[in-house]
């Protein structure tokens, strides 16, 4: 069965068979090629994944609410040496929103330090469910960085690719304009890292297709979003595609979301494995490090495509 479209997004359904999740089979293959073309036409699709109860994403919004009513002051103790891992908020480009990050969320140390920060005395409750869908989150992320690379046919990468990864999980809340004339919550840019895992209560998240025309993610229950960003990009020279996206707000109800980035770690160069370059697929980005790919990028986020400036071999 084809992909389903909604509002222009493409929908991928893990949940039909079990079978189909089991590396190999039929229902894999299947799988993989769907969410090859979904990253190669528009750079993202939504996906149901039936491992996350919906139980677990009530009490992830219920904590992320509790979150964002702690004092400011402490909320801006989330602070990190790296660019757009911490804190933000209070910014006069997006008023509407406010962000914490958790690095590493996957490792119950790492989850229970952060909330241990927000609240004198820790929140048990909040830790587990962050530790729990983070994990969960990951594990998603992992299959399906896996169907992307056997579908370009280098899948020996994968398991080294993914062992050198880091991830970022963040929540955030945009306040209600209390407008129906759409307004900015977050401005227009692409994802920086390897893959997003989003889940979002209310609209509001819009995708620029490649003809140039803004798509609206209609959000349901049991559906993450799934994005491309520009480190994936670089290493598939080019194939996937990086969308830009952006949040635009109305009405009188404050948005909420989570999302997970995988990222390439400090260690580790982000570089086109050679099997994907030929005489058609010319080399297109030079070898990089993520992080002081994004410390370029946080000093000039002016630039119209960073990444081209940074690393781009010849006319990209």
């Amino acid at each position: 069965m084809g992909m389903i479209f909604e509002s222009g997004i493409k929908f991928i359904d893990f949940s039909k068979d079990p079978n189909d999740l089991v590396e190999g089979s039929e229902g894999w293959k299947n799988l993989c090629k769907q969410v090859k073309e979904a990253c190669e036409s528009h750079g993202c699709f939504q996906v149901v994944y039936d491992k996350v109860p919906a139980t677990l994403h009530d009490e992830m919004f219920k904590g992320v609410k509790d979150l964002f009513d702690v004092r400011d002051e402490t909320k801006q103790k989330n602070i990190s040496c790296k660019p757009c891992h911490g804190y933000i908020g209070k910014d006069s480009n997006f008023p509407l929103l406010e962000s914490l990050g958790i690095e590493n969320a996957p490792i119950l140390d790492k989850a229970r330090a952060f909330t241990d920060l927000m609240w004198p005395n820790g929140n048990p409750s909040f830790c587990e469910t962050l530790n729990s869908m983070s994990i969960m989150m990951k594990e998603l992320e992992g299959i399906i960085r896996k169907m992307i690379f056997e579908s370009l046919g280098v899948k020996e990468y994968c398991n080294t690719n993914i062992k050198d990864s880091d991830y970022i999980f963040r929540v955030m809340k945009y306040k209600a304009p209390f407008s129906d004339h759409p307004t900015i919550g977050l401005p227009t840019h692409t994802d920086k890292n390897i893959l997003t895992i989003l889940y979002e209560d209310i609209q509001g998240l819009e995708v620029l297709s490649k003809e140039g025309k803004w798509i609206q993610v209609v959000p349901k229950q049991g559906k993450f979003l799934v994005i491309v960003g520009e480190s994936l990009m670089a290493w598939s020279n080019g194939r996937m595609h990086a969308p830009k996206h952006r949040v635009m707000m109305t009405g009188e109800k404050d948005r909420y979301s989570y999302s997970q980035f995988s990222t390439p770690n400090e260690l580790v160069y982000v570089e086109t494995p050679k099997e994907l370059v030929d005489e058609d697929h010319p080399l297109l980005y030079r070898p990089f490090k993520f992080l002081e790919y994004l410390r370029y990028f946080d000093a000039n986020m002016h630039l119209a495509n960073p990444l081209a400036t940074y690393v781009g071999v010849g006319k990209v």
